[in-house]
């Protein structure tokens, strides 16, 4: 048999991201694709997959160290081509109920590489893609890991003046949370430091059932609290007549399903808010680290929240400017599909600079997406509905679709974020103008 080192592959931008699960030891008989470890950073979780049928014949990483790309984690060998591979033994594989690990049949299929999802984005609860923030303390020595540090600094903890409760006393997240809610005297602090709900036996009650969220909604949670207590959320809500656009999608819908994909009015509503963003660029920025600046970004780079067994991901279509309503269907189809079966990759979900979550499928009438930080807005649809309009003569029916437009006041005012709404939907209601 030949060896070979198994190594992180490229996982974007992140590194020393910890080992979550070892799922292989030495001796096991693996087959292609079936997942070695897995990688967990702020965003997502990812497994490092076996490069072939083979045996593993050393682990070189445990659950907690600290690996970048290029990292070894494992010493591989082929099986022989004159020995048949011996069955593998059951693994162990994140339940989709539960998100923790629990045995898996031999003979089930190769779990995903990555151990997390997306799509186009029903109330779109956002992965985090964040600006860090400048460092506020020197935690040199400091027994806690980059989370807790980047997590001191983001709520301004001085980490050498805790007292670490976790393994061999290192500073796990839940002492930052309570040295800031001491600070904080049980006060809102500006927004932070708010006190905690008191927690209840629920079983005093009546019975009950617990089961652990997701691994999506425990990454995505903190993002999402954190972006609700840093950002004053305005919505400002319109609607669209999309009578004549409905119908030209459809007529592109019915040529698209014999090549195997589907043309959606997402599609649409992204080149739309293209021509929007180029008008007012104050939407296709950021705040900068010290808040005193705006960054302006000069591509167009499309968040869209995928519905997937885990919860919402957000994956990002990138130069949304640069491609055609056809060209982005098949994208994301195949982004969809991708993140529903947990293909995600790290730089699936970077580089947005705009998002847009729609419930068109599901219904509602209105709703308040959260602004997807470090963005500064961020568009909500839901299902449009036949309503009567008047025509200045008469009243004749129209297909209306209601808009939802969440985003940072702190950077947009409220005439602003009506000017960009109605713009968005003048485009809409005349596809002609995406061409111009």
């Amino acid at each position: 048999m030949s060896s070979s080192e198994v190594k992180v592959p490229d996982i974007g931008d992140f590194k020393n991201v910890p080992v979550i699960e070892v799922h292989v030891k030495p001796g096991q008989t693996v087959k292609a694709e079936d997942p070695l470890v897995t990688l967990e950073s702020d965003k997502a979780a990812m497994d490092v997959p076996a490069p072939q049928d083979g045996i593993v014949e050393a682990v070189t990483v445990k659950v907690g160290d600290k690996v970048s790309e290029g990292t070894l984690i494992a010493r591989f060998a082929a099986a022989s081509a004159s020995k048949p591979a011996e069955a593998k033994p059951a693994a162990r594989v994140p339940s989709a109920q539960t998100g923790e690990p629990s045995a898996a049949p031999a003979q089930t299929r190769p779990s995903p590489r990555p151990a997390s999802t997306l799509e186009p984005m029903p109330e779109p609860l956002p992965i985090p893609r964040e600006v860090p923030a400048p460092p506020l303390h020197d935690f040199a020595g400091v027994h806690a890991s980059p989370a807790v540090r980047r997590l001191a600094r983001e709520l301004d903890v001085d980490l050498t003046a805790l007292k670490g409760t976790g393994e061999h006393g290192r500073i796990t997240k839940d002492d930052v949370k309570r040295a800031l809610a001491k600070d904080s005297g049980g006060a809102g602090g500006g927004g932070t430091g708010i006190p905690e709900i008191p927690p209840q036996d629920f079983a005093k009650f009546g019975p009950i059932e617990t089961k652990p969220l997701s691994r999506m909604k425990r990454l995505s949670g903190p993002h999402l609290h954190r972006a609700w207590l840093n950002i004053p959320h305005v919505t400002h809500n319109d609607e669209a007549d999309i009578t004549d656009l409905d119908s030209y999608r459809k007529t592109l819908d019915n040529a698209a399903k014999a090549k195997g994909f589907r043309v959606t009015l997402l599609v649409f509503l992204m080149k739309a808010s293209v021509v929007a963003l180029k008008e007012f660029p104050e939407f296709n920025a950021s705040l900068s680290p010290g808040k005193d600046a705006l960054i302006y970004k000069k591509y167009y780079n499309i968040g869209v929240a995928v519905d997937t067994p885990d919860g919402l991901v957000v994956p990002v279509i990138k130069d949304v400017d640069r491609k055609g309503v056809l060209e982005l269907s098949q994208e994301l189809s195949a982004v969809s599909a991708k993140m529903r079966d947990g293909k995600i990759a790290p730089a699936d979900i970077q580089g947005g600079t705009f998002s847009i979550s729609s419930l068109g499928g599901i219904g509602g009438t209105a709703f308040t997406p959260i602004v997807n930080a470090p963005e500064v807005a961020i568009l909500g649809v839901v299902r449009s509905a036949i309503r009567p309009k008047w025509d200045g003569a008469t009243f004749e029916p129209r297909l209306m679709l209601p808009l939802c437009l969440s985003y940072d006041h702190r950077v947009i005012d409220g005439a602003l974020a009506a000017r960009f709404t109605r713009r968005l939907a003048d485009v809409l209601e005349d596809v002609r103008q995406l061409v111009l």
